[in-house]
């Protein structure tokens, strides 16, 4: 049995989405375990361009099963309108080729309200937030006060059980808040509209992965954002409210009794960090706009310019270690050709010591990038397909972060198109 973990090493927006895209035709199933429509995937194939929310990325192959794990924020609304995206450019989603876990939990539409009253009373001090809902949708799943979807299933009981969440969820938006009430009018006109559409594809998926396990199916496993917005190990309190990490796949995949076998970490070229919250090797001014337009960083999701800067090896190092990851994808490094000298994030400086350790996240705020730059190579590799033919300057470039993080590069991006990627041997 065949298992792959693709996951984050940043911040997210490290190009996972190409990388599921390219190796999910060599698997039988591709599973998302955690997060929910707060970020993007975003894939280019011979249909187009798509941004992927919830989506797992191997639904554009034939005869891939595509899984939505427990672990996951299920949001049947933005969940509808994405299908309903894909559909209408030719790719067919249906419960052939989709199944939801029945644990997995619904993300209902006060968690967005929420989202956005919480991120408007921190003013100044806010986290970020896409205001998509998923802090109060994991706040609400670890109080044991979500409806999870199989509960699709048995109407009478989801109505009661969706009475006694509207009365607590009323007077937190009224009392705390002072924002209007939902009534169970409002929910259930909510449900008929976007639930009923989902519910076809809610299933067992623990029996069935469990199946698919004792068959020897081959199985992916995709991560949404990065190390560094792991819940637990990531800069707190910038970070996501889910676990990123690859030894938290199998738990939300459904079947924790797998392992994954290999982890692909996705690494960019350069950094790039969407939202606030410390971001150490940050560049601004005219540096900065040339960088995010060579490699157009604008989010997924919420089309914000995305803050960029050098590779930080400290940062990256410790993702790694985090991610247990036994190999890179390296993305973008075509964006860096019109560089004559390439600024590199070598280790960070904390009052008067240097450090290679990625620090506790109270250090992050005084901590400063320390530089050293790598020779340029000032032509177009967009064309280049193996790794003898890559200019001897950028196979130095790659070579030295492979050192620097101690982990191979197996994958290297010249392009977003799925066939512009030279894998070493």
């Amino acid at each position: 049995m065949k298992t792959c973990a693709i996951v984050g090493i940043n911040w997210g927006d490290e190009g996972k989405g190409r990388v599921v895209d390219l190796l999910s035709s060599d698997y039988d199933i591709v599973i998302r375990y955690q997060g929910g429509g707060n970020a993007g995937h975003t894939v280019i194939n011979d249909r187009g361009k798509f941004a992927l929310h919830l989506l797992p990325s191997g639904i554009f192959h034939p005869g891939v099963m595509n899984v939505l794990g427990n672990g996951v924020a299920l949001d049947p609304e933005n969940l509808c309108r994405e299908i309903r995206e894909v559909a209408s450019r030719g790719v067919s989603v249906t419960p052939e080729n989709l199944i939801i876990s029945s644990r997995a939990s619904l993300l209902l539409p006060w968690h967005r309200d929420l989202d956005a009253l919480e991120e408007n009373r921190l003013a100044e001090k806010k986290y970020g937030s896409t205001k998509q809902g998923i802090a109060p949708f994991y706040s609400d799943k670890y109080q044991k006060k979500t409806v999870m979807a199989g509960e699709l299933f048995h109407p009478q009981e989801l109505r009661a059980h969706l009475r006694d969440l509207l009365e607590w969820k009323n007077l937190i938006l009224t009392r705390v808040y002072g924002s209007e009430p939902y009534t169970m009018e409002m929910l259930e006109k909510w449900m008929d509209e976007w639930c009923e559409p989902v519910r076809p594809f809610v299933s067992d998926t623990g029996r069935y992965l469990k199946e698919a396990a004792r068959q020897g199916k081959s199985i992916l496993f995709e991560a949404q954002l990065g190390a560094l917005r792991d819940l637990d190990y990531g800069i707190y309190p910038y970070t996501t409210s889910s676990n990123t990490l690859a030894a938290y796949a199998p738990v939300g995949a459904g079947l924790p009794s797998l392992r994954p076998e290999k982890v692909i970490g996705v690494v960019k070229a350069y950094s790039t960090c969407v939202g606030e919250g410390p971001f150490v090797c940050e560049m601004f001014g005219a540096e900065a706009e040339k960088l995010r337009e060579a490699g157009q960083e604008y989010g997924a999701k919420t089309g914000r310019p995305r803050r960029v800067g050098p590779v930080d090896l400290v940062a990256t190092r410790y993702g790694v270690e985090m991610q247990g990851a036994t190999e890179i994808a390296l993305t973008k490094l075509d964006v860096l050709s019109y560089l004559e000298k390439i600024p590199v994030c070598a280790r960070y400086r904390i009052g008067s010591r240097e450090t290679d350790e990625f620090p506790f996240p109270t250090e992050l705020d005084s901590a400063e990038p320390v530089l050293e730059y790598a020779e340029g190579w000032q032509c177009d590799i967009s064309g280049i397909r193996s790794w003898e033919d890559l200019p001897e300057a950028a196979r130095k470039y790659v070579l030295r972060i492979e050192e620097a993080v101690g982990c191979p590069i197996s994958m290297i991006s010249v392009g977003a198109e799925r066939e512009k990627i030279i894998v070493r041997a």
